[in-house]
């Protein structure tokens, strides 16, 4: 099957996740970009606030598409030994890609969020959003900054994923959902006939009109 765009993928979502809805403990923190979209359809299901988890990827010098792993939060990183190890990178280059894409995060927890300051997810179940797992380095990254936060638990939820990926990642949060895990994967893109880029202003705008089911 293939999802019509992220919106539609976020419904599927909320089919899965409906003994979560309408619970006052229960917070929705979707990765930017492509998350957002999927994650507002959730959380207008389940009636619970939404909210930005920032999380970029640590691309090869020079060859930025690579991950050679991420960063949440501006502080939690997550590196693929393997590509480390095989490019020989150093603590220099990753230090400049964490500088480079910290810097961005800075940015973008501004322009999201307008000057709020992030949902408080203490003592609350989170359910992390992505539009889709591949490598699962931004996810891991994602998960390990939410366990910083102290949080009672972490339920990680995508419409697509490849299959190893979840399996990985299971260990990493208390309860985890891959909708689809389609062999062969592909990617993600794959999987959607609507899979263009979501934009800042419409994660603004998304987020905006998520305010009224935030909860204190």
């Amino acid at each position: 099957m293939r999802f019509r765009n992220r919106f539609d993928a976020g419904r599927l979502l909320a089919d899965k996740l409906q003994e979560y809805a309408g619970r006052d403990d229960v917070v929705v923190l979707a990765l930017p970009r492509g998350g957002v979209p999927v994650g507002f359809e959730l959380a207008r299901s389940l009636e619970a606030p939404l909210d930005v988890l920032l999380v970029r990827k640590l691309g090869v010098p020079g060859h930025e598409e690579l991950a050679m792993g991420a960063i949440a939060n501006g502080c939690t990183r997550v590196l693929n030994a393997s590509v480390v190890a095989e490019l020989g990178l150093t603590d220099e280059d990753i230090a400049r890609a964490a500088a480079i894409e910290g810097r961005e995060l800075e940015r973008r927890a501004r322009l999201y969020r307008g000057g709020r300051s992030p949902i408080d997810v203490h003592g609350r179940t989170v359910i992390l959003i992505d539009d889709g797992l591949a490598t699962g380095a931004s996810m891991r990254a994602a998960a390990l900054a939410v366990r910083e936060r102290h949080p009672e638990k972490v339920v990680m939820a995508v419409p697509v994923a490849a299959e190893r990926v979840c399996e990985e990642l299971r260990s990493e949060v208390d309860e985890i959902i891959c909708a689809v895990t389609p062999e062969p994967f592909i990617a993600v893109g794959f999987w959607y006939e609507d899979f263009s880029q979501t934009t800042d202003e419409q994660v603004r705008e998304l987020l905006a009109q998520s305010l009224p089911y935030q909860r204190a």
